[in-house]
């Protein structure tokens, strides 16, 4: 199983913008997404062509499980 923690924000614009992090920490909590994403907002280091994230617009945590087939022996 795969896990990536999706952080959505607001930009300028009012479009959403998505930061992926693969394997995040499995204890993490809303209190600590909710740190960084505003410490992100705040260091302004981001920029898309939508402008700016200027808000916090919600995170997700997704669970995939991947399946890989070894071709090499075919």
């Amino acid at each position: 199983m795969t896990q990536v923690l999706e952080l959505q924000f607001e930009t300028t614009m009012g479009k959403t913008a998505t930061i992926t992090i693969d394997a995040p920490k499995p204890n993490i909590t809303a209190s600590d997404i909710q740190q960084v994403m505003a410490t992100i907002i705040a260091g302004n280091v981001f920029e898309v062509r939508t402008g700016a994230f200027v808000a916090i617009k919600g995170a997700r945590i997704i669970d995939r499980q991947v399946s890989t087939f070894d071709l090499t022996t075919v």
